[in-house]
């Protein structure tokens, strides 16, 4: 009978070469044009089988529920304290309340919807070798740097920022450069530097808030960076 040597590619139709022999490498050529190399660990006749390696299974995300300990909490708290304004200043007070949350509630909704849809579809649309090769976890003080001048120069607010830091992480971005871009934004924001800051404050102020601040998101996000190497070493 003739030994038939399995061999295990992950790169998928692969189609046999010629004649193969122990110990000896050999090239395969895939549809798509490239090649890949395997070396033979039994003798063969005149044909050999290719395998291909099932790919591993990400494990299903548990799902997630509607209502649960931290929503209970937040109802609790807040009848509470719906029940604690009416007691001390009457239930109109308390329901002119319930209103202008509901009113804020309707306009702060799209926002958060558009932000949960951004950070969702983001790591679709990024290629994910090129995100990590310009903020991944081996692109240095480049990384670092990028993240910092992209949070502040990002002209909206929360849901915007927080939904693209989530969108790079998930797209291959390192946590040291999604902590320097929450903190470029949190710190050096320009679009509340010349909307706000130079409207209302002095500028040599401002500048001198600038100066100070100008260096922490590069020193937060290597610090996270550290952590996280300490942590997996």
């Amino acid at each position: 009978m003739a030994c038939v040597p399995v061999v295990v590619f992950s790169p998928p139709a692969l189609r046999p070469g010629a004649r193969l022999s122990r110990g000896k490498a050999a090239s395969l050529e895939a549809p798509d044009g490239r090649a890949y190399t395997c070396r033979v660990a039994q003798y063969a006749w005149m044909s050999f089988v290719v395998k291909e390696e099932p790919a591993a299974r990400p494990p299903e995300p548990k799902p997630k529920k509607i209502v649960d300990g931290g929503l209970l909490f937040l109802a609790a708290f807040t009848l509470a304290s719906g029940l604690g304004v009416a007691w001390r200043f009457g239930a109109g007070r308390a329901w002119e309340i319930v209103l202008e949350t509901g009113a804020f509630i309707a306009v702060l909704s799209p926002k958060i919807a558009a932000g949960l849809f951004i950070a969702g579809t983001l790591p679709m649309v990024l290629p994910r070798d090129r995100v990590a090769a310009w903020i991944g976890g081996e692109s240095g003080w480049r990384g670092l740097v990028l993240g910092s001048v992209a949070g502040a120069a990002i002209p909206g607010g929360p849901m915007i920022t927080f939904s693209l830091a989530a969108g790079f992480a998930a797209a291959g971005a390192d946590l040291g450069a999604v902590i320097a871009f929450v903190s470029g934004w949190s710190l050096l924001s320009l679009n509340r530097l010349l909307i706000w800051e130079l409207s209302f404050l002095p500028h040599d102020l401002v500048a001198l808030r600038v100066l100070a601040s100008l260096p922490f998101p590069l020193l937060i996000g290597w610090g996270v960076r550290v952590l996280v190497r300490r942590q997996t070493a």
